[in-house]
């Protein structure tokens, strides 16, 4: 275990002759196969609940499922459980890009080094962003309802959409897929203004940025406002009662970052009032979306199940950065996407 203890914090060369006992599911060990190594041990999870120790583990898509951070199948617990209960465990990797699930935070807070795979999907989430966009600003909920009313209904008289060239985008969040998102905004003609952590120059030509301290002055200027930040204690309820007040009428909220980054119960009232012309929503304060919320009703809502980054690509992008990290860890350099 001494080899496993100097990687520790990212430093230190593992020996060869300490094999990692790595815990994947059965799935992402015949996907991994022989590029695991032969210095990795992989193990079961009925081995890991049978007492077996594990160094590191892969929380692979099919390990989590269809759990959320609130609700968690039983299956998807009994590794979550294997994970708390490992005693040697120093690092795990898992496939999403946030880690902000209570059995991640309680592992990092006992010390055990989460590393995930951030970047994966970043093209995949921009694009959803955009469609949320473009089917907003094309009234797309208002065309589909008619459809299915079998009513012939053109988007003609005072109804008629806005060009987007020349409204502006507030977009929250300038890791990639804000400024892949940005880029694609600023090629359809909308002024975007990128909200960060500092306000120092955005690295793509034309883009103002600003700081989180700054956003409540843009916000009476957004036409949208676009969250794709992650959710930390700086962003939790960013989007409250007030700052949706500041938003003109007629205004769009597009949300692919975490539903706690909104308050859901102003959200809603902005929404029912039309103040708020209309939201984009992959992500909410519960998963799954109760079935009682008006979001599901509400005829200015898009609302689709936290799947804004999935895509058939995906898991060979997640398992590169896994290997990729292994292969780090192995050597006693830092992992990437430390979280």
């Amino acid at each position: 275990m001494e080899g496993h203890r100097a990687g520790l914090g990212g430093r230190g060369r593992v020996s060869a002759a300490v094999p990692l006992r790595l815990l994947l599911s059965g799935p992402a060990r015949e996907r991994l196969g022989t590029r695991l190594g032969a210095a990795v041990v992989p193990l079961s999870l009925d081995e890991a609940a049978a007492g077996a120790p594990f160094d590191a583990a892969f929380v692979s898509r099919d390990v989590t499922g269809l759990s959320t951070k609130h609700q968690v199948l039983p299956a998807t617990q009994r590794f979550y459980d294997a994970l708390l209960a490992a005693a040697a465990l120093r690092w795990v990797h898992v496939h999403s890009a946030g880690a902000d699930r209570p059995v991640f935070v309680d592992l990092r807070t006992r010390g055990v080094q989460l590393s995930t795979s951030a970047g994966n999907n970043a093209a995949v989430v921009a694009q959803t962003a955009l469609a949320g966009v473009l089917a907003l600003a094309r009234q797309f909920p208002r065309l589909l309802a008619a459809q299915r009313e079998s009513r012939w209904a053109p988007l003609i008289g005072s109804g008629l959409p806005r060009d987007l060239a020349g409204q502006t985008a507030v977009v929250v969040g300038w890791g990639a897929i804000g400024r892949q998102l940005g880029s694609w905004l600023a090629a359809l003609g909308l002024r975007v203004v990128a909200v960060r952590r500092e306000r120092t120059p955005a690295a793509d030509g034309g883009i103002e940025a600003v700081s989180y301290d700054d956003l409540p002055a843009f916000l009476p200027h957004a036409d949208w406002l676009v969250l794709a930040c992650p959710l930390t204690a700086r962003t939790h309820g960013l989007v409250d009662a007030e700052a949706l007040a500041r938003l003109p009428p007629g205004a769009h909220l597009v949300n692919v970052a975490r539903g706690e980054v909104v308050a859901e119960p102003a959200l809603i009232d902005a929404l029912r009032s039309g103040r708020l012309a209309g939201a984009f929503l992959d992500v909410f304060a519960h998963e799954p979306l109760p079935a009682d919320s008006p979001l599901w009703q509400l005829p200015n809502v898009i609302a689709t199940p936290h799947s804004a980054g999935f895509s058939d690509g995906n898991a060979a992008r997640v398992e590169a950065i896994f290997l990729d990290n292994l292969a780090r860890w192995q050597a006693g350099q830092p992992l990437q996407n430390l979280a």
